[in-house]
């Protein structure tokens, strides 16, 4: 994937400001599954050698939890399309969703189930939805 064009100071400002792992919906995820008395690792690879993170691990059971942001993960009810270097933001949030449908083949084919969560969600649903798929491990 190319460089991205030149932004504005204040669109690179507000961009450097995303947090990758401990955002409000993972945190507030969290929070109800520990409530729950389900214990997990944060920020871990499923599998050894692979570079792609997941946000919640469950090893035993083998299950993989992501919490994906609407506009990078493309969400079909909140994606937006930037404006401003149109071409280069289609083309880069297209390649997460393709990595991200290449995790999830890699992960099942390795034995895992992925839950995939919407930054919208609600998190006792989306609590509800992890503890059934570690219940069906």
């Amino acid at each position: 994937m190319s460089t991205s064009p030149r932004t504005d100071a204040a669109t690179s400002a507000r961009m450097a400001r995303q947090r990758r792992t401990g955002t409000k919906p993972e945190l507030a995820l969290r929070r109800e599954l520990h409530r729950r008395g389900l214990r997990y690792f944060v920020d871990r690879a499923p599998l050894r050698g692979q570079r792609r993170r997941a946000d919640l691990v469950f090893p035993r059971s083998r299950v993989a939890v992501y919490v994906d942001g609407c506009f990078w993960h493309r969400c079909p009810r909140h994606a937006t399309d930037p404006k401003n270097n149109a071409e280069w933001w289609a083309t880069k949030l297209a390649g997460n969703v393709a990595r991200d449908r290449a995790t999830d083949d890699t992960l099942a084919n390795a034995g895992w189930r992925v839950v995939r969560v919407w930054e919208h969600e609600s998190p006792i649903e989306a609590a509800d939805r992890v503890q059934a798929t570690i219940a069906a491990s």
